[in-house]
């Protein structure tokens, strides 16, 4: 036979097992969890447009391609910017020649002529005053008339007036312009530098490039069209411009903060996906009509968004329906 008090003892054991289960049971029923919001992706786009209109020459992503930073999106037609910009150039260039020259003073060629001409300038005056001398002589021995001697002296007069005439100019022509017209042909040149800056930036504005690495989410252009001034032609989604949205109660909002944690799921998402508040309304709502919550629809509710991950950013779509629950 059994002996009693062992099975006494194993019933107790088993009525306290029980009793413990139950009382687990007990609070794991009366433990919940924070409650789901609902709410959605929303994407920030940036639309890449030109300030100038033109027939779409270049088409050079596609839709649902993902770029890097840099990387070329279209190019417009750009005869019209190309032509302008030689044309600065070719007026920069003329402006710097002109200035160049009025620093330097004349050719080397054109002193040389008045060097020429100063030497036989000098060699005639030479000749002239040696005359004059020996006239001199000659009228006062009686040999001459007074007439004559008057001529030299003239000539005499002449000669040395064209040297220093001719030294004036030698060293005008190896003189830079006057500042008037130096300060005149620089401000010349600055003017057509600033036009040849200013077709080189409207050249350059028919060529787009993505500012970031990006989903092309759209193109709004077909290669041949006709694109208008500011329109845009391909809409792009960086990583870091999509968030989730979604409403709380205004029971809620107050005790939000930003960069609180929260987690959302999605439908076909494999795992959770983390994210940290970054926006919450100041301003209550009427819950919007995409929230069905019978139970808040009367409500007044707040906007929140939270900024994903980059990882997690790259898995989801805007407009995706999401489940958001508080950390």
């Amino acid at each position: 036979m059994p002996n009693p008090g062992c099975f006494a003892k194993t019933s107790s054991a088993r009525l306290a097992g029980a009793a413990l289960l139950c009382a687990l049971a007990l609070l794991g029923c009366g433990a919940t969890e924070p409650p789901l919001y609902q709410g959605y992706v929303e994407g920030e786009f940036v639309r890449v447009a030109a300030p100038f209109s033109g027939t779409l020459e270049k088409l050079q992503v596609r839709r649902g391609q993902t770029i890097a930073g840099g990387a070329p999106l279209f190019v417009l037609e750009q005869e019209n910017e190309a032509a302008a910009r030689r044309e600065a150039d070719a007026r920069l260039h003329a402006a710097e020649a002109r200035l160049a020259n009025l620093k330097s003073g004349k050719r080397p060629e054109e002193l040389d002529v008045i060097k020429a001409q100063m030497d036989q300038a000098v060699a005639a005056a030479q000749l002239s005053a040696s005359e004059l001398k020996r006239d001199e002589k000659l009228l006062a021995n009686g040999f001459i008339a007074p007439e004559r001697l008057d001529t030299r002296v003239a000539t005499r007069k002449g000669d040395r007036a064209r040297v220093a005439e001719l030294t004036h100019q030698l060293k005008t022509a190896e003189l830079a312009g006057r500042d008037e017209e130096i300060r005149a042909a620089a401000a010349e040149s600055d003017a057509a530098r600033a036009q040849l800056e200013q077709q080189s930036w409207r050249l350059a504005q028919k060529t787009a490039r993505a500012g970031q690495a990006a989903l092309v989410f759209d193109t709004l252009y077909s290669e041949g069209e006709w694109v208008p001034a500011g329109s845009p032609v391909v809409s792009l989604l960086p990583p870091g411009n999509v968030k989730l949205r979604f409403f709380v109660p205004e029971t809620v909002a107050g005790k939000l903060v930003l960069g609180h944690a929260v987690k959302a799921r999605c439908d076909g998402c494999a795992a959770a996906i983390a994210a940290k508040i970054s926006y919450i309304s100041p301003q209550p709502e009427f819950t919007p009509p995409v929230i069905y919550s019978n139970e808040s629809r009367t409500k007044l509710v707040f906007l929140v968004e939270a900024e994903p991950s980059a990882q997690d950013a790259a898995r989801l779509h805007p407009g995706q329906p999401l489940d958001v629950r508080l950390q």
